[in-house]
């Protein structure tokens, strides 16, 4: 099972949404999770995994995981190429190191080299930046 995650904000407010795919080949995703949470932090440069994790964790809290479950996070793993935690590495640990997160961003993030590989989308010139952790 392969969980993709992302979250948008409005007011105080956050709407986390989550795609359920069986398999990397599907178009259409087999289940939609989703959950508004009342009164999020704010966003805190550098530390983006304080707004969006606890999002994400109330929402997997609803989701029944197995052994084959992977998530994508819409951000990074690794904020540099010593380790330094980004959202998907602070999800990996609080799943106890048991799934896999992948961290898939838009932007390019200049302090990391060597823990990163350009992917793109299908025919798309737009490059997505993956990392992986578990």
């Amino acid at each position: 099972m392969i969980l993709a995650f992302d979250t948008y904000y409005f007011e105080n407010k956050a709407k986390t949404v989550c795609l359920e795919f069986a398999d990397w080949d599907d178009k259409i995703p087999s289940n939609i999770f989703y959950e508004i949470k009342d009164e999020v932090s704010e966003y805190e440069s550098g530390a983006f995994y304080k707004r969006e994790l606890p999002c994400i964790l109330s929402l997997l809290n609803k989701i029944k995981l197995d052994d084959n479950t992977i998530i994508i996070v819409d951000g990074f793993v690794f904020l540099d190429d010593e380790y330094k935690p980004g959202l998907g590495a602070y999800l990996y640990n609080a799943l106890e190191q048991r799934i896999p997160v992948v961290g898939v961003a838009k932007t390019n993030f200049t302090q990391i080299h060597n823990l990163k590989r350009e992917v793109y989308r299908g025919k798309a010139e737009n490059l997505c930046i993956l990392l992986l952790w578990g």
